[in-house]
């Protein structure tokens, strides 16, 4: 019989995607490995673990509101519930391993885990620490970062640097596969291309500077834009497009001119292929694809995550000149003329993909796996 694990959670696609390189990984070190996913009730994952064919149990928890919200009245009641759901899960799974990916429910599982003299694990994804896991590195075995120098927020006995995990299909592109990557798309393979992400829930600025530039050029533009505008950007975005003379293909997907917008991009290797250049919120699970990809690309980091810590994870790009950046709040001047420098420069496209490339760790997912069986005492 295997280890049994569990790996705790969630909120976007930067926990959930490298959770589930983990859980992959954990399969084929050890088949026999049996492996539960733990949730926050209504966030993605409740969803996406499911369809990747693992089990999942949401917890109530929830986060504190930066502004004034009844709902915050309730979350001292939510974490008790929590906490309790996550003991029971604890009495009725009997884990040998816990792991933290970040997000809601990884403080009540670890806490509670580590309470029962369960070993921990955290995956810490960005280069600056959150409180949460600055105070769960203290009661944890193990801490896998991908970033040097985390000793400022860690035991540095317990540290591993692993980088983040990645989706599998991530990797360096020849040429040849721009051809069936703009066949999924219905794009040239001539044409330069400007992919932009951001995020797996979608980034307003980004919608809003994109949103510009097809207003302004209808699409007549020297290259091509693949552009996620996020699920929760649906309706507005479907409206913008029918109001300025754009198709809508299906229910995901529209174009108009050289510019074809998605609500998400369900491949990402075939994006990631066709991508001359790439526009990106600084997520840390998203910067590990990119550095996998070997991708030239322009950072726009969120003002409002914990932290500033996309910001710091741009940084430490930038200042490998692997990199550009611009600040959220400078994007809507600087970002089109960014964009269209770049694709003119091509030895400095090539030098932030050499550079870039260089800090890659693709086989991190394999290096957490036997991290967490090790922790394993049967």
């Amino acid at each position: 019989m295997g280890a049994k694990v569990i790996i705790s959670g969630g909120g976007t696609g930067g926990h959930i995607f490298p959770a589930l390189s983990i859980a992959d990984s954990l399969k084929r070190v050890d088949p026999t490995t049996e492996i539960l996913f733990v949730g926050a009730i209504g966030k993605m994952e409740m969803e996406k673990v499911p369809a990747a064919g693992y089990p999942i149990i949401g917890l109530p928890v929830a986060g504190l509101q930066r502004s004034f919200s009844i709902s915050n009245l309730k979350l001292p009641f939510k974490v008790l519930k929590s906490l309790n759901k996550a003991q029971d899960i604890i009495n009725s799974f009997r884990p040998d391993v816990v792991v933290g990916v970040g997000g809601y429910a990884s403080a009540p599982m670890l806490w509670k885990a580590s309470s029962n003299n369960i070993p921990c694990l955290i995956q810490e994804q960005n280069s600056y620490a959150g409180l949460t896991n600055k105070i769960l590195g203290k009661r944890v075995k193990k801490i896998c970062v991908a970033y040097p120098n985390m000793e400022r927020f860690f035991p540095a006995d317990k540290i591993i640097f692993t980088g983040n995990p990645i989706r599998a299909n991530i990797h360096p592109y020849t040429p040849e596969d721009k051809i069936p990557a703009a066949e999924y798309f219905g794009l040239s393979s001539d044409y330069p291309t400007v992919l932009v992400v951001g995020g797996s829930l979608g980034c307003g600025t980004l919608n809003r500077v994109f949103k510009n530039i097809a207003l302004l050029t209808k699409g007549d533009l020297p290259y091509q834009i693949i552009w996620q505008s996020g699920k929760g950007y649906h309706n507005e975005t479907v409206e913008f497009f029918k109001s300025n003379g754009g198709t809508i293909i299906d229910e995901n997907s529209r174009k108009i001119g050289n510019i074809l917008n998605c609500d998400f991009i369900f491949n990402m290797e075939h994006a990631m292929a066709l991508a001359t250049i790439v526009v990106s919120r600084a997520g840390a699970g998203t910067i590990s694809e990119l550095c996998a990809a070997g991708k030239a690309t322009i950072f726009v980091p969120s003002p409002v995550v914990a932290e500033d810590h996309q910001t710091h994870n741009a940084m430490a790009l930038v200042n490998s000149d692997a990199a550009l950046m611009i600040k959220d709040a400078n994007a809507d001047i600087e970002l089109g003329n960014a964009i269209e420098d770049l694709l003119k420069d091509g030895g400095k496209i090539g030098q932030m993909e050499r550079n870039i490339l260089a800090l890659a760790k693709p086989d991190a997912a394999t290096q957490i796996a036997q991290e967490i069986l090790k922790l394993v005492t049967k």
